[in-house]
């Protein structure tokens, strides 16, 4: 029996990750660097999870060995960077720049009708979170959500499959009666690694990855149903009884 839905939430539930590297780069240029992110280092940088984690690992790149700017400490400028980044991202989700991927509000709406349980696990921000699904969903958005887990709640990065493991406790639901939805290798990784059956969308930025073990990849959720999902959750459980047998 499907009786949950758990979406992951950037690149998955919108594509986000054009706005995000805009904000890293409004950032950067708002605070004096001379850094700015391209296409094809940003796609490199998503394998690393988490804003300040990609700030970090692209810092301790081009300025090894250097652990603060006049004294300031490496971990205050980073809060710093990522602060103004935030800022500049809630910006441009509120001027229109984000919308969600196609299928994703038809599918949301009919799970709510239909009384399947809703849940995100992601570990982006909550801010990134509220910014997104306030524009897309309006102000009463956390109805639609009976769990939300995130970098406030797990801070353990995909893909360590901690942000799913406590959804799925929180849901008090087996794996079995979920279906996860995520965009990424790491993402992929970090819920099958729960346990969970994983339909994945990717996007321009992680159309390259590997995603070997999920139960469909598709090029978005357009068209896809309650009933398209129950089946090919069916199918989950059908092969595990198999395996059982």
């Amino acid at each position: 029996m499907l009786s949950a839905l758990i979406f992951d939430v950037d690149g998955t539930l919108a594509d986000t990750e054009h706005a995000h590297l805009a904000a890293f780069n409004a950032a950067f240029a708002a605070e004096g660097l001379d850094w700015r992110w391209d296409v094809p280092l940003y796609t490199e940088l998503l394998t690393i999870s988490g804003g300040k984690e990609r700030i970090r690992h692209y810092w301790e790149r081009v300025n090894a060995g250097v652990r603060d700017i006049d004294g300031t400490a490496l971990d205050v400028l980073i809060d710093h960077l990522h602060e103004v980044k935030t800022a500049a991202y809630e910006q441009a989700v509120l001027d229109g720049a984000v919308r969600l991927r196609p299928g994703v509000l038809e599918l949301i709406d009919e799970a709510r009708r239909a009384g399947i349980t809703l849940a995100i696990a992601t570990t982006t921000s909550p801010v990134n979170i509220a910014a997104l699904l306030r524009q897309a969903l309006g102000p009463d958005w956390r109805r639609a959500f009976a769990v939300i887990e995130d970098a406030s709640t797990a801070p353990r990065k995909k893909p360590n499959p901690q942000v799913y493991r406590q959804t799925l406790q929180r849901l008090a639901l087996p794996a079995a009666q979920c279906l996860a939805f995520e965009d990424s290798a790491n993402g992929l990784q970090a819920a099958t690694g729960a346990g969970l059956a994983t339909i994945v969308t990717p996007n321009d930025f992680t159309a390259h990855h590997d995603f070997t073990g999920a139960l469909r990849v598709l090029s978005t959720l357009e068209g896809v149903t309650l009933d398209t999902l129950r089946a090919w959750h069916a199918e989950v459980s059908v092969a595990s009884a198999a395996r059982a047998g």
